[in-house]
């Protein structure tokens, strides 16, 4: 199912994978630079407010990308084809994550202390939830929000992961860029300045594969 997060949700990650602001990218297509702004997706009144089906359009064209990696890239959003209602997986809290015990060398859930959700989920048995803490990730993510986490699903860039670094710090972040030696992470809330790290000093990645609503 589409909701009104996940369209939105699919804009912001659509500008991230190619480096553009929401702004650049509605330039980028010959729309107003205002037509994608945050402050335009809710009206004054409260009601939810769309962008329309021309200006996707517009924006696939002018990035390449077909409607299949728009929908994959919206966070909140999986094919039905893969959801399996009422399952439950371990939830974790993301700073608590930071903790030792918790997950073992490859980022499997691991030892006591996990609470349980019931979530829409593919058929994966290592898959488990995170509760975002913090404002990085804003407006994508938001304190609260649940974001599901798969070890075994490959990353790339633009892809919205979850690194715990050798020193226990676990966050929330887009694959900007990964080299040999470096990962370059960033964050939506632009008051976030880009993290790059060594892989060496990188524990696990993982890949965010749904986002509670």
């Amino acid at each position: 199912m589409l909701s009104h997060r996940a369209i939105w949700d699919g804009i912001d990650a659509l500008a991230q994978r190619h480096g553009h602001s929401v702004s650049a990218l509605a330039r980028l297509a010959g729309l107003d630079a205002t037509a994608f702004n945050v402050s335009k997706r809710v009206s004054k009144d409260g009601r939810e407010r769309w962008p329309s089906t021309e200006s996707i359009s517009k924006i696939l064209e002018a990035t390449g990308e077909g409607f299949d990696s728009f929908l994959a890239g919206a966070g909140a959003f999986m094919q039905t084809s893969n959801i399996a209602f009422g399952q439950t997986v371990p939830l974790l809290g993301l700073a608590q994550a930071g903790a030792g015990g918790f997950f073992d060398s490859a980022g499997f859930p691991a030892g006591e202390g996990w609470d349980e959700v019931t979530l829409p989920s593919p058929v994966d048995p290592g898959i488990y939830a995170l509760e975002i803490q913090g404002d990085s990730m804003e407006p994508l993510y938001r304190e609260g929000d649940r974001v599901v986490v798969s070890p075994t699903e490959q990353v790339r860039r633009g892809d919205r992961v979850v690194v715990k670094t050798r020193e226990g710090e676990v966050m929330a972040k887009i694959l900007y860029r990964q080299s040999a030696k470096q990962i370059e992470l960033h964050s939506l809330n632009p008051a976030y300045e880009p993290r790059l790290l060594n892989t060496r000093d990188i524990e696990w990645i993982a890949r965010i594969i749904w986002a509670s609503q």
